[in-house]
This record gives C-alpha cells, structure tokens and sequence, in this order.
C-alpha cells in the first residue's frame, strides 16, 4: 500500500484531535469545561464528521477492482488495502473507544466511584476499548453505591 504523505498528516491530526479529550477525561473528570467539550457529544460528532468524510473518499479514490465483503475475512480486508479505508477504520476505533470512555467517566460520577478507580480503565479504554470497558464492569460492580449493579 503507498502511503502519500497526506494520509500520515491525517493520522498525525486525528491523533492530535483526540489527545485532548481523553486528557479531560483522565486529569480533570469534574471540571466544567470537560463536561462542555467531551461530555456534550462535541468530540463523537466531529470524529463522525470526519469519518463519514473517509468513507466518501474511500468510495471515490479506492481501487475500483476491489470487493467489499463483510461476511468474509478477505472482503473486510480489502476495506483496509487503501489508506482512507485504514483511516476511516482507525476514526472508527476512536469514536467508539472515546464513546466509552466517555460513558465511564459519566457512569463512575453517577455511581459515586472514585477517579482513582477509574483512571486505569479510561488508559486501557484509550488504547484497547472493551479492556477498558470490562474492567470499568468489573471495578463498577464492586465499587457500586446502586444496589441494583452489585
């Protein structure tokens, strides 16, 4: 796969755009300005944003030859034989791990559980989602204040 440089620029910014959010996240959990700009949905929409834009510049400059098959391991693939497919997938992985990192911060304030707690799940969230998330479960049903959890 040729990279042209622009597709490492792209990267390169959509790993600056995340940075901050899952700063706010880890370092400043109550701050008013967290819940403004990582809580308001602001950061899930404008990763959309810029991943529906992937999508339509995967579709108009992707190899026209390719087949694009989601029941087979070689179809899926073939999603990721172009740099837009690999960074729409990438944008993919950051909404929905943000997403949960998002949920947990929010969660852990709800059920009272300290950011002490917390904090490890949100890192493993950042760089591998559904760790973070089982151990936010795992953490949330010791820790809980809602009967109903335990």
């Amino acid at each position: 796969m040729d990279v042209a440089p622009i597709h490492q620029t792209l990267l390169d910014l959509i790993h600056l755009a995340v940075l901050p959010a899952w700063a706010l996240l880890l370092f400043a959990p109550r701050w008013a300005w967290t819940d403004r700009i990582v809580h308001s949905g602001l950061y899930p929409v404008g990763l959309g944003l810029v991943y529906v834009g992937f999508v339509i510049a995967s579709v108009l400059t992707g190899p026209p030859d390719t087949q694009i098959d989601f029941a087979t391991v070689e179809g899926i693939a073939a999603i990721f034989t172009h740099p837009f497919g690999v960074l729409t997938g990438w944008v993919h992985f950051l909404v929905f791990d943000l997403f949960v990192g998002m949920w947990i911060g929010r969660d852990a304030r709800r059920q009272r559980i300290t950011h002490w707690l917390v904090a490890p799940c949100l890192v493993f969230a950042f760089v591998a989602g559904p760790l973070g998330l089982l151990l936010y479960f795992g953490i949330r049903r010791k820790w809980s204040i809602d009967p109903e959890v335990a």
